[in-house]
């Protein structure tokens, strides 16, 4: 740039972004998370979802191990997942006091009452309150945006 050139660097991994081929390659790389998990896990692109019913004690160490189990798989495979980006919910309507202990890394996953997974607000209440409110006001600030610019570009002339 303005008659710069960077410094040749080495690269050793990677795909280019924005490339066909790079997502293909991003799956048959991540193919084989799901090895030793009893939880189901989804993926979506970089996102990862582990859920399970938990009715019991015994319920909630096996989610754990899952979790130990991605790590180890993270670790394995030189992939880096970071823990603070990472929350529990608790899917419920009951009234529970007790908080949920889950970590990654050592790292305890902070518990949460919604988060927003994929474009759509989850609440552990089942409700779509946040989601709903979150979208009118996305709305109402599109509608605004228009009529202000409609406001700038019409003009009237007078007779």
């Amino acid at each position: 740039m303005g008659g710069k050139i960077s410094e040749e660097v080495r690269v050793t991994s990677g795909v280019p972004q924005g490339s066909v081929l790079g997502p293909l390659l991003f799956l048959a790389y991540v193919n084989d998370i799901l090895r030793n998990m009893e939880s189901t896990i989804r993926l979506f692109a970089d996102d990862c979802v582990i859920y399970r019913k938990i009715i019991n004690s015994p319920d909630m160490e096996k989610l754990q191990k899952d979790l130990d189990s991605l790590g180890e798989w993270a670790v394995e495979n030189a992939m880096k997942i970071n823990p603070s980006k990472s929350k529990a919910l608790r899917f419920t309507r009951a009234r529970v006091k007790d908080p949920l202990n889950y970590s990654l890394f050592g790292t305890l996953i902070p518990e949460a009452n919604s988060y927003k997974f994929l474009g759509i607000i989850l609440c552990s209440d089942s409700s779509w309150a946040d989601q709903v409110n979150y979208t009118v006001k996305k709305a109402w600030k599109a509608l605004h945006f228009t009529m202000r610019t409609i406001k700038r570009v019409i003009v009237i002339p007078k007779a």
